[in-house]
């Protein structure tokens, strides 16, 4: 069986890929499964989805945690441990990363012997969120590498997926996956299908006793605030909202309401001040303001301004 998983951000196409990828295999006579799984439903937020396919019927459920192929739409998700791209893999799973930087840095960097490839991600575009197609050229690029699917099968699947988009969008899509079954053209077929790790080397895990406490010392409350302070959801973020104090008429009422995450405050002059360790970069609060005075810069820029100073 092909278990593949693809990891990205919230409106980089994710799902989008797994179902063309999935109905390529379903045309050339596989039993599918393709899902999408959400953390925080937003844009930016890491996401990723699978694909299952196998030539008989599938009994497996839920995450994939083994698996043949990891694709990575945007680079910036490897160091996040909560967006999971390194769960699981072995030394026979092939890592592919949309990235800059080349496949030899990547294996140096995360001190991996798996296989590793890339697809060069255009270090032109500031938003990474706006690569529409980057999911179809994933799709492509694992098309080819499992070998068992044909760009006819794969543009067919284009043209099912997207029926009802305009044809400019379709051939776009058409145009990038096989951009990126092209780029893997010399390493076609070297994802092979899996299997599961024997129960026959299961090892038990070594116990742990903790001993019971009083309850009225250890017992937790669900209703007590601020329970995940020590999360810094803001390493989700590519785009920073920076509030340009000339402009704002400190009518912070709009914007630290809308907030979904309550990462806008006010301080004593009544101006609205943005958590950045909590801001996840749904950008609402740039959406809301009256007077446009909250910006968006990207995170690469800060770092480099950073950097600099």
């Amino acid at each position: 069986m092909y278990r593949i998983r693809f990891h990205g951000r919230g409106g980089q196409g994710m799902k989008t890929a797994s179902r063309l990828l999935g109905a390529a295999f379903f045309l050339e006579g596989f039993a599918v499964q393709d899902a999408p799984r959400y953390g925080a439903e937003r844009r930016g937020a890491p996401i990723f989805a699978y694909v299952r396919a196998d030539r008989g019927p599938i009994f497996e459920r839920g995450i994939i945690l083994h698996p043949d192929l990891v694709i990575v739409a945007d680079d910036s998700l490897v160091p996040v441990p909560a967006a999971g791209v390194m769960a699981g893999l072995t030394d026979r799973t092939v890592l592919l990363i949309s990235t800059p930087q080349t496949a030899d840095e990547w294996r140096h960097r995360l001190n991996i012997s798996s296989t590793v490839f890339t697809l060069p991600a255009p270090e032109a575009v500031e938003d990474r969120l706006e690569l529409r197609y980057v999911g179809a050229e994933c799709a492509g690029a694992a098309a080819c590498l499992t070998g068992v699917i044909s760009k006819e099968k794969l543009e067919r699947a284009i043209r099912d997926e997207l029926e009802g988009k305009t044809q400019k969008v379709i051939h776009r899509n058409i145009e990038m996956s096989f951009e990126g079954y092209d780029r893997m053209a010399d390493h076609k077929g070297l994802v092979q299908e899996g299997t599961l790790p024997s129960a026959k080397e299961y090892t038990p895990p070594a116990w742990i006793e903790v001993p019971f406490e009083v309850a009225r010392i250890s017992s937790p409350s669900i209703h007590t605030g601020l329970t995940s302070i020590m999360v810094r959801t803001g390493l989700w973020r590519t785009m920073r909202p920076v509030i340009d104090y000339n402009h704002c008429k400190k009518c912070w009422w709009i914007c630290s309401a809308s907030c979904p995450d309550g990462a806008i405050s006010v301080n004593e002059e009544g101006a609205p001040e943005i958590d950045y360790d909590h801001c996840k970069g749904c950008l609402t609060c740039v959406s809301v303001c009256p007077s446009h005075a909250i910006k968006t810069i990207p995170e690469h820029k800060i770092a480099a301004a950073e950097e600099a100073s």
